[in-house]
């Protein structure tokens, strides 16, 4: 059987972390065969809307977008997520901001400078 761990804290919630929550549960006659963590570790991932969404110059594939995430201006983001539109709020990790160990910092793409990433898959 097949259950996230947040649904069995619904139901049960002992201040044990996952190893320990694991090996009570095999101790107890219910053998946890796997943990499979749903998304990597990563911090400074915050929710912005994208509020313009233009073909880049010289690339066909990426577009230059202008995000909005609640700071005082709009931060520009290259990005190559076939499915970007002006309207659409996604996860942006901003300069700074650790995905799966690896820190996000300003990069140029085909002449333009990104500042973050707008997250996908």
């Amino acid at each position: 059987m097949r259950f996230s761990e947040k649904w069995l804290r619904e139901w049960v919630d002992p201040a044990v972390d996952t190893a320990e929550l694991t090996e009570q549960l095999t101790m107890s006659g219910l053998e946890v065969d796997a943990v499979n963590p749903v998304a990597g570790d990563f911090t400074g991932v915050v929710v912005a809307r994208i509020e313009t969404c233009d073909p880049h110059p010289t690339a066909d594939r990426l577009t230059v977008c202008s995000v909005d995430a609640g700071d005082r201006k709009p931060r520009v983001v290259v990005c190559g997520a076939p499915n970007a539109r002006a309207g659409l709020v996604a996860p942006l990790a901003a300069v700074g901001a650790t995905l799966s160990g690896d820190k996000i910092k300003k990069a140029r793409l085909r002449g333009v400078e990104s500042q973050g990433m707008l997250c996908s898959e």
